[in-house]
């Protein structure tokens, strides 16, 4: 698992090679390894998540709980009505995607804490599910089982972030930043972790 110490092991072992990661270590400190449970409910919350901001993903979640229990068990997601739903702040759309998720926990169709231990083939097993995607599936697989070489290419605050860190002219692509990345192998989720600190901290 990419436990702090792990983190930090992987941080340590990038600046030794790169000056600029060594920079923004010495600048920011070390980020929090934040690593959630794996199964349901957190991927789950990551449907959820889907082009929200933080904040709206808290409250929505919030009200689910607060409707169908703590967890929202897959068998109290399947049991409420649209309406219920809608008033929680899920959109058809997305009911859509956590019904399905629901019915495969519920089915066995699919099992969350069996994944495949290559990562693209781990990643491949999660978009079959409706409404996973590759950067949900890589959220998931980061954050929920700690895997250590995990690159989101995809996400906007990761792109930003490295087209700063490299001091590059404009935000790299989805392409760019996944090939940018190939020099971080295999501590990618690390420097991941340490590109939305730098995007979250303010400059001075």
């Amino acid at each position: 698992m990419l436990d702090d110490a792990a983190l930090r092991t992987s941080l340590d072992a990038l600046a030794a090679d790169q000056p600029a990661i060594a920079a923004l270590i010495e600048r920011l400190g070390y980020p929090p390894s934040r690593q959630r449970e794996p199964g349901y409910e957190t991927l789950l919350r990551t449907i959820v998540g889907q082009q929200v901001s933080v904040a709206a993903a808290a409250s929505v979640w919030s009200k689910l709980e607060a409707a169908l229990g703590t967890g929202c068990a897959p068998d109290a997601m399947l049991a409420q009505d649209f309406d219920t739903l809608r008033a929680c702040g899920l959109s058809r759309q997305k009911q859509g995607y956590a019904r399905s998720l629901a019915e495969l926990v519920v089915s066995g169709g699919v099992d969350l804490h069996a994944l495949p231990q290559d990562d693209e083939e781990a990643i491949a097993a999660l978009v079959r599910i409706k409404g996973i995607g590759r950067w949900s599936a890589e959220i998931y697989l980061l954050f929920a089982e700690g895997r250590r070489d995990i690159w989101p290419a995809g996400d906007l605050a990761v792109q930003i972030a490295v087209g700063q860190i490299m001091g590059l002219d404009a935000r790299p692509a989805e392409r760019e930043t996944r090939a940018l990345a190939e020099a971080w192998r295999p501590h990618r989720s690390a420097m991941a972790l340490m590109a939305w600190h730098h995007y979250n901290t303010p400059v001075f």
